[in-house]
């Protein structure tokens, strides 16, 4: 029976979200999908934002990243 809850906490695990090597969040399973959680600045703009799937959130991570570059810049 211990066996059963195990293999619902790997299926809970936050997945580590990186943009050219850099971890900049995790993505944790959420109702209908992913809830971002973002670890480092560039990130902030979309944390706490929800995505289909993994692919979608890491795609907007780096749109952000990339968005914030252009504003510093």
């Amino acid at each position: 029976m211990q066996e059963n809850s195990l293999d619902r906490a790997k299926a809970h695990r936050p997945i580590v979200i990186e943009v050219a090597g850099e971890p900049l969040g995790v993505v944790v399973p959420h109702a209908e999908g992913y809830r971002f959680l973002a670890v480092k600045l560039p990130a902030f703009a979309i944390d706490g934002q929800q995505f289909e799937t993994v692919e979608k959130a890491h795609f907007a991570v780096s749109q952000a990243v990339r968005k914030g570059t252009a504003d510093a810049a």
